[in-house]
Order: structure tokens, then sequence, then C-alpha cells
């Protein structure tokens, strides 16, 4: 029972794990406002290095429309420019010597349903994942039997995976909804 209990605490933590992987891509993808954590997954050559944008440049959003970068270091703002523009966030960062000021345009129609469909295909990865962590925990569960545990008891494992399963599920149902609605009302 204790290994079983085990496999249970593995597969919900792998599966939160999952979940909050796919919050984490969605928060990259931007709904018509600026937000500083929209430059999350961008890094910049510094030093010969990859560093995240965050550990190199102060970000803030001075209004709804205008993202504000102050690097540490002058000498790296073509870098920091490059990398944006390398990004696929498909930003323009216009360079004044000192700063990085990025103006974030108005989503038009046909942007929102771009965005809608790789909201959706993030949700389905993280659906894939989740499925792929319960079939590990299956396939872990009927080990067990040779360990001399129950099929009983190994079936009702394996149900408690599947109601884990379907909450992860119906989470990602709700983040990719809760997403699409930003996207369209903004």
């Amino acid at each position: 029972m204790e290994e079983i209990q085990l496999i249970l605490d593995d597969t919900r933590e792998r599966m939160e794990k999952s979940v909050q992987f796919l919050v984490s891509e969605l928060k990259k993808i931007r709904a018509g406002k600026a937000s500083p954590s929209m430059l999350d997954g961008i890094s910049v050559d510094y030093y010969g290095a990859p560093t995240p944008l965050v550990q190199v440049a102060s970000i803030t959003s001075p209004d709804p429309r205008t993202l504000f970068i102050k690097p540490w270091e002058k000498t790296i703002i073509q870098d920091i420019e490059k990398a944006i523009m390398n990004s696929e966030l498909g930003l323009s960062p216009q360079n004044d010597g000192e700063n990085i000021i990025i103006n974030i345009p108005a989503l038009t129609e046909e942007r929102r349903m771009i965005l809608a469909k790789q909201i959706k295909s993030e949700g389905e990865k993280g659906k894939i994942s989740v499925r792929s962590v319960r079939k590990e925990s299956n396939e872990s569960l009927k080990k067990l039997s040779s360990e001399g545990i129950s099929e009983d008891t190994i079936k009702d494992g394996e149900n408690e995976v599947q109601k884990i399963t379907d909450q992860k599920i119906n989470k990602i149902e709700e983040i990719i909804n809760k997403k699409e609605e930003e996207i369209k009302t903004i």
C-alpha cells in the first residue's frame, strides 16, 4: 500500500509540474498589454554565456503599451536588442543609446486568432505531458503485482491515477479558456 501511495504522490507532483510549465509558457504569449514577464524566456549573450535578460537589466512597464529595459551595463545594449529581435515574440525594440523601449502594438483580429491557436497548442502539449505521466504511473502500478500486491489494490491505484489525471486536464482546460478570453477581450 505504501508503494501505491508513493506512486500516487509522485503522479500528483509530476502532473502539477506539467500544469505549472504550461502556465509559464502561456505567460510568454502576449495578450496585447505590456508585461515584463513577456521577456522571461529571452537570454542575452553576456560575456560569452547565455544569461536571462532579467539578470542583466531592469524591465519595467510604465504604461500598458510600453516596456522599458535599462541594462546594468551600457555595453550590452546591442546584445539585448538582438536577443529581443531574434525571439519569437515579434517585438521591435528601439535603442536610444542607454535604454531599450519596446512599444507593444494592439492586437489585430488575425494576430488574436494566431495566438489562440498557439494557446491551444501549448494546452495540448500540457495534456500530452499529463497523460504521459498517467501512463508511466499505471506501468509502475502494474509492476507491483509481481511484488504480491492484489489486482484489486492495483486497480484502485489506477482509478486514483485517472482521477488525478482528470483533475489536471480540467485545470489545463480552465487555464487555456482563461488565456483565450484574455486574448479576445483586450
